[in-house]
């Protein structure tokens, strides 16, 4: 059986197009979920034939009653893991909880370096040479969780923040698949902060 797989999104989704266009027999979305009604994502998922639902937090009166919306409503599709994708809300402490080491998020630095929503911006303004993207498990601190997948991108002299993005995001779109593979094909061991991952059965 394949891993189903939700995704939360906040954006235009280029990510998410990647998982959709990367999926295999090991994984499928089974749910979009955004926060933002006229979320571009939403539309290719949409197009994809797939289950979407929006929750707005305006509508809850906590942000953890709003994160167990969002869990509730991924548990009722049997959702097996959680894939981030641009979505721009900080999960709480009982979100994790409820699905730990079963949370995915990509992040445009090589954690530990360049945490945070610039981190593009950050690595121009420090004058990195080196810069990349990063696949890893959620916890309950920003950008902070054990790592699954890593690749470098150079950063030239003459880049701006949208060319070391678009670069970056070349690399995303590769990394993030392939990192739900992964779990899908069961290759992923978790302990502490570092991520095992196993040989192909096959």
């Amino acid at each position: 059986m394949s891993l189903r797989v939700g995704v939360l999104v906040s954006g235009s989704g280029t990510n998410l197009q990647a998982i959709l266009d990367a999926a295999t027999s090991v994984y499928e979305v089974a749910i979009v979920m955004s926060n933002k009604p006229d979320a571009f994502a939403l539309k290719r998922a949409e197009a994809a034939g797939l289950k979407t639902l929006v929750l707005l937090p305006a509508d809850f009166s906590t942000r953890e009653a709003f994160d167990d919306a969002v869990a509730d409503a991924l548990e009722a599709e049997r959702v097996a893991l959680v894939c981030l994708a641009g979505y721009m809300r900080i999960l709480s402490a009982g979100f994790v909880k409820r699905f730990e080491n079963r949370i995915l998020n990509i992040h445009p630095s090589l954690l530990p370096a360049f945490v945070g929503g610039h981190a593009v911006r950050d690595v121009l303004e420090w004058g990195a040479r080196v810069t990349g993207s990063t696949v890893h498990i959620v916890d309950d601190e920003l950008d902070h969780g054990p790592i699954v997948l890593q690749e470098a991108v150079d950063v030239f002299p003459d880049d701006t923040e949208e060319t070391l993005h678009e670069r970056i995001k070349a690399v995303e779109h590769r990394l993030y698949p392939a990192a739900i593979r992964l779990f899908g094909e069961g290759r992923i061991r978790v302990e502490g902060r570092r991520v095992t991952i196993l040989p192909d059965a096959g």
